[in-house]
């Protein structure tokens, strides 16, 4: 069998990747003379913060999918790790546009998007004064410039790492310092995405739209809804890679394994959805229904629906079969769907905070968005085409190549 080592891009991909990134450009321009002046801007910069922090944290989770995975010392995902890492690689163009962005609203004082950034609000209001020393200028840009920037520093280091015997050949006791090392930068970055997505960063950028409600499960279920994207991610790339002849030893069996990832992730985004939603719903404390009112019963209502029948009962009732996950028709059609359904949902996480009254979701949003796929599509297939498509050595490959479940 004749293996194809190196990726290179089509010319209709490239097309469609640069298509999409000037679709996102007009749309920015389009956006800014509509909306930069209504509402200082809320609209605006509600739309660019959504679809940043989102596809920041889905191309992220491409990463910790890697970490994790390494830190288990699991060699099933090894035949298309390249992939993996070449999404991953998307963390430093996205994190660099995310990072301008909410600089922007710091800086800018976009008091109508963080309302924490009215200093006489604060002053006035005993809630937000006693959070003051969480949430503050200053705190918010020293975070996000250390979680933003150690996300590509660990990340970077972790694809130098898997690249470098590609040209060497390991003894045993070489392999084995090569999987400790990758395991020690694994644990590293593992942590600090606890630190991060699981914990801090969330509620600083999300959570404090809405600065006097809080919920301890809120960065759990970011992570949750941008993890399910993360895989869907991957699964799509696995496909289109497949399907161009690419990844020899990826089949089916590691396909359905990415079906299995993103079944069980939904149910746990499930998992998560309801019991915030229940324990908030059962106490009916005014200061925590306050989120919930303007999604299950106001203006967001539809969008809070949606968000359950794509999220939850698409992946549970098309997934339950074994053979839907690995059918690569049902897997595209569902990893698209996830994508979506969960672009969704931080939809109603960010305008149900800032916009409260109405729904704007128009051309704009979707054009933003597409800006961001252009760009992850165009930088994966960058990354893709700079080294072997397969790695090279790699003391657990043959586990990948023989994997079946």
């Amino acid at each position: 069998m004749s293996i194809k080592e190196n990726f290179e891009t089509p010319s209709r991909y490239k097309t469609w990747s640069l298509a999409l990134m000037g679709v996102g450009a007009l749309s920015l321009i389009v956006g800014y003379f509509l909306y930069s002046n209504q509402d200082g801007g809320t609209r605006f910069w509600s739309a660019l913060l959504q679809n940043s922090v989102y596809f920041l944290l889905v191309v992220n989770a491409a990463m910790f999918f890697f970490a994790a995975t390494t830190l288990a010392w699991g060699g099933w995902q090894i035949s298309f790790r390249r992939v993996t890492e070449a999404i991953a690689a998307c963390v430093i163009p996205i994190g660099a546009i995310c990072f301008v962005i909410l600089l922007a609203l710091v800086f800018g004082h976009k008091s109508n998007i963080y309302e924490w950034l009215n200093k006489d609000l604060v002053q006035h209001d005993e809630a937000l004064k006693g959070k003051s020393g969480f949430l503050s200028p200053s705190f918010f840009i020293v975070w996000t410039i250390l979680t933003i920037g150690l996300w590509i520093l660990f990340g970077y280091r972790l694809r130098v790492i898997s690249r470098e015997i590609d040209d060497t050949p390991l003894t045993v006791q070489e392999g084995k310092k090569y999987i400790w090392k990758n395991t020690v930068w694994s644990a590293v970055y593992i942590f600090w995405f606890a630190l991060t997505v699981a914990s801090v960063t969330p509620w600083l950028w999300l959570m404090s739209l809405n600065a006097h409600w809080f919920s301890t499960m809120y960065s759990w279920y970011t992570f949750a809804s941008s993890f399910v994207p993360g895989i869907a991610l991957i699964t799509l790339f696995v496909i289109y890679l497949k399907n161009l002849g690419y990844l020899e030893f990826t089949n089916k069996e590691h396909l359905h394994d990415l079906g299995k990832f993103q079944f069980a992730f939904s149910i746990f985004w499930t998992y998560l959805w309801f019991s915030q939603f229940m324990l908030i719903w059962y106490a009916n404390i005014s200061e925590e229904t306050v989120y919930f009112k303007t999604r299950f019963e106001g203006a967001y209502a539809g969008l809070f629906y949606l968000n359950l029948v794509i999220n939850f009962l698409a992946p549970l009732l098309i997934y339950m079969s074994r053979d839907s996950k690995r059918s690569y028709a049902t897997l595209t059609f569902m990893s698209v769907a996830l994508i979506f359904g969960h672009w969704i949902d931080f939809y109603q996480m960010v305008f149900g905070s800032t916009m409260k009254d109405h729904v704007p979701m128009n051309l704009f949003d979707f054009g933003v968005a597409a800006g961001f796929v252009g760009l992850i599509m165009w930088n994966t297939a960058r990354v893709l085409g700079k080294y072997p498509m397969i790695p090279q050595n790699h003391p657990f490959l043959k586990e990948s190549i023989i994997h079946h479940t």
